[in-house]
């Protein structure tokens, strides 16, 4: 069956029973952790014995290993916390935590940094002095917050650093959390967004093949549900400046179309650096800046960040519109960057370096005038992180809180990829759970189903549901242009036009003055969204029995692709594909079996020791280094690669562009079983990190099964081209020096199209490498 086929098959019983009826294969009790110190009971506390107290008793003088252990004992269990070895043994041993963290005072938390590095001192030096919260405990520090007003709390929170913030958060229960996050607010200037009653939206139209239709379309869809008041903002496939530009016109022209440049930015969430060159190149095409940001400088160089680089572009967002960030917990210690400290307090950094951002936007604007906020995605990792929905709950309540104290604007993305285990259904939960807390908004896309990230988020529907449930608001400039479009009544109830997208577009097309009859645009309407769902990308037209339900075929659609999902995450390379690569060598990584791999990622970088041996062999057959290796892994969708017309019209395909551009190529190229994106960084520095002082440049291309999801099942190659002397430095070569084609297939980018854009980038970055 072909890709095309199988996107049109909806509802099929196949995937369903291909689960094996919840089989416990999705259920681990395996259990991985980094090299370390096991965490410690800790033991009953003796009266008001802190944390400082504690350690002295114990170890006769300050620990800093068992300071970080009890900080992340303190934390409500989570398995990135288990990993890192500071998670507690037992409930006991968390409580009594808990305990010596209350009793702490808050300068004697800040006199012991539990890791320094300049971000932390930024965030220290942008703190205002207050003797008398330094003198509280943090118990008296929750009290104050739980009982105080509003006001009174914003008083105090520019002296609250985010460590301290993070501590105090730990010692909260989920209705403490709610408790504090639904009175605290910090609005975006002349806005509603953020405000108490208040629950906005990032439309989220994102598409496998950086589609314009397929985005612009998913836009007029939000807004046929009255959704969509923060930003209209896209992941993109390709971060080439001309694509990212062709998406930001896109946007802009249908902001502007309707008169709203004002009200709300448009964004392509590519790397910072490649939105100022498309401003640079095309001024005032860019809507607010999107930036991915970290807790320490080490992570963030993963990201190609740096204090100085965010510090300068913040010197130029002067204008309406200026930072949107994103964060997670987990993504620093899921990059090799954890040094010790928990997730939460990483969390808690992340936003005190957003908060120095918006201290330099506000210092320079004057007025306080630019929007800066921050979208806290919490669940998009994975399992090595948190797995359950009720630790996706406790995240989010616990980044919600952390965020609006230290003054910012927060949303989420409530989510959860198919690897955890979060079925749709509980997705649902989590929402009513969290939405009390009144984060400033939640993402927005036609399904739950993201057609492009494979991941499960908050729909079109969802927003419905929500006003109906909690009587939350949009940003009223917004709710008022809904009206003038007509979905919504001047009452504010749904009308005739409601889950109408075509009907928007209409509206935009006599807003760009098409003069054109009603039923000639709803014909090109018609068509357009043919093309789209052809491609694989669902739109939402109507409703079900209720204003918030999906139409039943549609949300039987989202079903069958969960499902498809599940089977293709489990399901194994066959040796038998594996055999029909010409010449392949077969190796696997340290991950005991698929389960290993999916719930420990970890495990999945790390080479074996038999596979270690068989690169060597391999290198050792050279007589001279080639330019580059190809490496093949299953990733999280083996099925992405066997499936017909995926990689090898692929493979075949680019082996003869690359030649033709005169590269050598190994004559082996490396199949992965359990294979990560590092893992192909390894067999890089086994096979080009020797100590030629040779110049010459090598690179992988690493072909690698996407996250399920989508139904596309889609491929990615990534690619890294370094010199010897950087190849032969463990665990330099790392995200920040690849570049990446991905959501290639059949039906997405197909393979041909993905042989041009993967040849056109291995060219430059050769180039890149050398000219220096």
């Amino acid at each position: 069956m072909t890709r095309q086929e199988f996107l049109k098959q909806v509802g099929i019983t196949g995937a369903s029973l291909l689960l094996l009826n919840g089989s416990p294969i999705l259920a681990s009790d395996s259990k991985t952790t980094l090299s370390g110190p096991k965490a410690p009971n800790i033991e009953q506390p003796q009266k008001d014995e802190d944390v400082f107290g504690y350690i002295n008793r114990v170890k006769g003088s300050f620990d800093n290993t068992l300071y970080k252990q009890i900080l992340g004992a303190a934390n409500d269990f989570k398995e990135g916390d288990q990993t890192l070895n500071i998670a507690a043994d037992n409930e006991q041993s968390r409580i009594h935590a808990r305990q010596l963290l209350g009793n702490t005072a808050i300068k004697d938390l800040s006199a012991h940094n539990v890791f320094q590095d300049e971000l932390s001192d930024l965030i220290v030096n942008s703190l205002s002095t207050n003797t008398k919260v330094d003198s509280w405990t943090l118990q008296q520090l929750k009290e104050f917050l739980l009982h105080s007003t509003e006001g009174d709390i914003k008083n105090i929170m520019p002296s609250l650093s985010s460590d301290t913030i993070a501590c105090v958060v730990k010692l909260m229960t989920n209705d403490e959390l709610i408790a504090i996050g639904s009175k605290v607010f910090n609005p975006l200037p002349n806005s509603n967004i953020g405000s108490n009653g208040y629950m906005g939206a990032r439309v989220q139209p994102n598409s496998p093949t950086d589609n314009t239709e397929d985005i612009s379309w998913q836009v007029f869809n939000s807004w046929s549900y009255a959704v969509g008041d923060v930003v209209l903002g896209t992941n993109p496939v390709s971060s080439d400046p001309e694509s990212v530009a062709a998406i930001e016109k896109t946007l802009f022209d249908i902001i502007s179309g309707f008169g709203l440049e004002t009200t709300i930015p448009n964004c392509v969430l590519s790397h910072v650096d490649v939105q100022a060159e498309v401003e640079r190149q095309h001024p005032g095409s860019t809507g607010i800046w999107f930036q991915s940001i970290a807790g320490t400088v080490n992570a963030n160089n993963t990201f190609d960040v740096t204090i100085d680089k965010m510090l300068q572009y913040a010197s130029l967002r002067d204008g309406h519109f200026g930072f949107y960030a994103e964060t997670g917990q987990g993504a620093d210690f899921t990059n090799g960057h954890a040094e010790g400290f928990d997730m939460v307090m990483h969390e808690s950094r992340k936003y005190g370096f957003l908060r120095v951002l918006k201290q330099k936007i506000s210092a320079l604007k004057g007025d306080n005038n630019s929007w800066v906020h921050v979208n806290d995605v919490a669940g998009f990792i994975g399992p090595e992180v948190f797995r359950t929905k009720e630790q996706l709950v406790r995240c989010c309540l616990e980044d919600t809180v952390m965020g609006k104290l230290h003054g910012l604007t927060i949303g989420l993305d409530i989510c959860s990829t198919l690897h955890m285990d979060v079925n749709l259904q509980d997705l649902d939960w989590c929402i009513e759970q969290v939405m009390p807390a009144n984060p400033a908004y939640l993402m927005a896309l036609p399904t739950k189903n993201d057609p492009m990230l494979s991941y499960l988020t908050t729909a079109f529907n969802n927003h419905v549901r929500i006003r109906e449930d909690f009587g939350y608001k949009v940003n009223d400039t917004m709710w008022d242009f809904f009206k003038k479009l007509e979905v919504i009544d001047k009452e504010g109830r749904p009308t005739k036009h409601f889950g109408d997208p075509i009907w928007v577009y209409y509206k935009y097309r006599q807003a760009k003055n098409d003069t054109r009859t009603l039923e000639v645009i709803y014909n090109e309407g018609k068509a357009a969204i043919e093309r789209i769902e052809n491609r694989g990308v669902p739109i939402a037209k109507g409703y079900g029995k209720n204003y918030w339900d999906l139409k039943p075929e549609l949300e039987k659609q989202v079903q069958y692709l969960y499902d498809d999902a599940k089977v293709s995450l489990w399901t194994e390379m066959q040796p038998e594909f594996v055999q029909s690569i010409p010449a392949s060598l077969a190796i696997a990584t340290a991950s005991h079996n698929r389960k290993d791999y999916v719930y420990h990622p970890e495990s999945g970088e790390v080479l074996n020791p038999d596979a270690i041996h068989q690169v060597n062999s391999l290198k050792n057959t050279w007589k001279s280094p080639p330019d580059i290796q190809i490496i093949i892994s299953d990733g999280l969708n083996a099925r992405a690669l066997m499936d017909e017309g995926h990689l090898i019209p692929f493979l075949d395909g680019l082996i003869k562009a690359m030649k033709s551009q005169g590269y050598s190529l190994s004559k082996q190229p490396i199949m992965i079983t359990n294979g990560r994106v590092r893992a192909g960084y390894a067999c890089g520095e086994l096979l080009f990190g020797n100590t030629s002082n040779e110049p010459k440049p090598h690179g992988i291309v690493h072909i690698i099964g996407e996250r399920p999801g989508s139904g596309h099942h889609n491929f990615s190659a990534y690619l890294t081209v370094a010199p010897n002397s950087v190849w032969q430095k463990k665990g330099t070569v790392d995200h920040n020096i690849s570049k990446v084609v991905s959501g290639i297939s059949d039906t997405a980018l197909t393979p041909q199209l993905a042989i041009t854009n993967t040849v056109n980038i291995l060219n430059a970055l050769f180039l890149t490498q050398k000219t220096g």
